[in-house]
C-alpha cells in the first residue's frame, strides 16, 4: 500500500468501478479521509467526465473530472475482456471496498456484483448506486441529476410564486448520494470489523434526495399539505428574503425567531416598529408579508451592501451578501479555512479545488492531484498483487 499520513481510512483500500458524479464524489470523500482508491477507467476513454464538454478557453483539460477525483489513482481496463477482469478480480480480493455506480444488471453481466466478489472477499464492503435502486419497478429508468430533482419533488419549491418549477443549480442529487454512500460505508466498516461479514449497500438517488429533503416535509408527512414556491422567501418566518441595495446587488436576512424582530428594526432605522403589536409575533409578521417586505425593499435600495454589512453585523441580524462563485470561493472565511487548494497537474499545471469539508485533529492529508488516465496502472499490479516488473511488462501498459 502506498505510504500515507496516519488518517481514518488510511489502512483501507477502495476499488472505484465509479464514473461521472454520483460515484466518484463518494469515493473522492473516501480518499479525502486517507483511503486508497484505484479508479477502475476504460482503456483509451476513461469516466465519461474526461470526455465531457470542456469550459470555454479550457479546452485542453478535463476540469469537471479534476473537481470530482482528486487523490484517486487510476488503472486502466476493460472489464468487458476476460483477461482485464480477472485482474479486476484479483484486485477485489485485495480491497476492503468496492464501490460502482452502472445500471443496475450491469456488474453482473460483467461478473463484477456483489455476488461475484463477496464469493472471493468476504469481508468486502460493495456499495451500488443508481438512480432508483436495484429493485423495484422504477429499477431500470434513465436517472441524471435532474431527472433526480424532478421526481423528488425539490423543483416543485423551487422558483418564485407563478413561475414553472425550477431545478436547483447544482447536482444536489448527484452530491447527496456520493454523501449518504460514503456515510453508508464508513458504518459498514464498524461492522465487517465487530463480525468479519462484508456488507452489500444500495443507494438509490431517489431515495437520498428524499432524506435530505426529509427535514422540510413535515407539512406534507404530518398535515397533507403541499408548498408552494416561495422564491427567496421561508413560509414559516418574516422578514426572509434577498432585498435589491443600491448598487444592484442583494442582501440575503432572515428572522429565524421573535428574538431577532428587534435587531432588524434597529438595523433599518425602524425602532417604532420592535413593540409595535402587528409584528412582534411571528404568526403575524407571516400574514403581513407583503408590507413587511415592501418596506424592507423600499429601505435596503438605500444603500449599497457594502454600507449595509456594518450595519447589519453590529446589531447582528442573520444575513449575507448573495455571492456569486467567485466570491463565494475567495470569501475571508473560506481563504481562513483552506478550502480551496491548489494542486500541480501531470498535463495542466497549477489547478484548483474545493477540498474536503471539514477540519480534523491529528496529522493533515495532503489532498492529491487527480490522475491521468491509467497513470498508475504498473504501481497497483505491483502494490496491491505483488506483481513484479516482468509481469507488469507482460500484462502492457494501459496509460493513455
Amino acid at each position: 500500500m502506498k505510504d500515507l499520513p496516519k488518517s481514518p481510512l488510511g489502512r483501507f483500500r477502495v476499488l472505484d468501478l465509479t464514473q461521472v458524479l454520483s460515484g466518484p464524489h463518494c469515493t473522492q470523500m473516501l480518499a479525502d479521509l486517507g483511503a486508497d482508491v484505484v479508479k477502475v477507467e476504460r482503456p483509451g476513454f476513461g469516466d465519461d467526465l474526461r470526455n465531457t464538454l470542456a469550459y470555454e478557453g479550457r479546452e485542453d483539460h478535463q476540469d469537471y473530472f479534476y473537481a470530482n477525483n482528486r487523490s484517486k489513482r487510476s488503472i486502466a481496463l476493460d472489464l468487458k475482456s476476460p483477461r482485464d477482469r480477472d485482474v479486476a478480480h484479483a484486485l477485489a480480493k485485495q480491497a476492503d471496498i468496492v464501490v460502482e455506480n452502472f445500471a443496475p444488471g450491469t456488474a453482473a453481466r460483467l461478473d463484477m456484483a456483489w455476488e461475484d466478489l463477496q464469493a472471493i472477499n468476504p469481508r468486502l464492503v460493495y456499495c451500488s448506486i443508481s438512480g432508483f435502486g436495484q429493485t423495484g419497478p422504477a429499477r431500470d429508468r434513465l436517472a441524471l441529476d435532474p431527472v433526480i430533482q424532478a421526481i423528488a419533488g425539490v423543483m416543485s419549491v423551487t422558483g418564485a410564486p407563478g413561475t414553472p418549477p425550477m431545478q436547483i443549480g447544482a447536482p444536489l442529487a448527484d452530491v447527496m448520494a456520493g454523501m449518504y454512500a460514503a456515510y453508508a460505508i464508513v458504518g459498514a466498516l464498524h461492522g465487517v470489523r465487530d463480525t468479519g461479514e462484508g456488507r452489500y449497500i444500495d443507494i438509490s438517488m431517489q431515495d437520498t434526495m428524499l432524506a435530505a429533503l426529509g427535514p422540510r416535509m413535515g407539512e406534507t408527512l404530518q398535515a397533507g399539505r403541499l408548498p408552494q414556491r416561495q422564491g427567496n422567501g421561508n413560509p414559516l418566518r418574516v422578514p426572509a428574503e434577498s432585498y435589491r441595495t443600491a448598487d444592484g446587488r442583494y442582501i440575503a436576512i432572515i428572522c429565524m425567531s421573535d428574538r431577532f424582530w428587534p435587531p432588524v428594526c434597529r438595523a433599518v432605522g425602524r425602532d417604532d416598529l420592535i413593540d409595535d403589536p402587528r409584528y412582534t409575533k411571528m404568526a403575524d409578521r407571516v400574514a403581513d408579508r407583503s408590507a413587511i417586505d415592501a418596506m424592507l425593499s423600499e429601505i435596503f435600495v438605500q444603500r449599497t451592501a457594502d454600507e449595509w454589512v456594518p450595519i447589519l453585523e453590529t446589531e447582528r441580524v442573520p444575513f449575507a451578501r448573495v455571492n456569486d462563485y467567485a466570491e463565494a470561493l475567495s470569501d475571508p472565511q473560506v481563504e481562513h479555512r483552506g478550502l480551496v487548494r491548489e494542486l500541480q497537474h501531470a498535463t495542466s499545471g497549477a489547478i484548483r479545488v474545493v477540498g474536503p469539508p471539514w477540519q480534523m485533529s491529528g496529522d493533515p492529508l495532503p489532498s492529491q492531484p487527480p490522475p491521468l488516465l491509467g497513470e498508475h496502472t504498473a504501481d497497483v499490479l505491483h502494490e496491491w498483487l505483488e506483481w513484479d516488473d516482468e509481469k507488469i511488462a507482460a500484462f502492457g501498459s494501459k496509460c493513455d
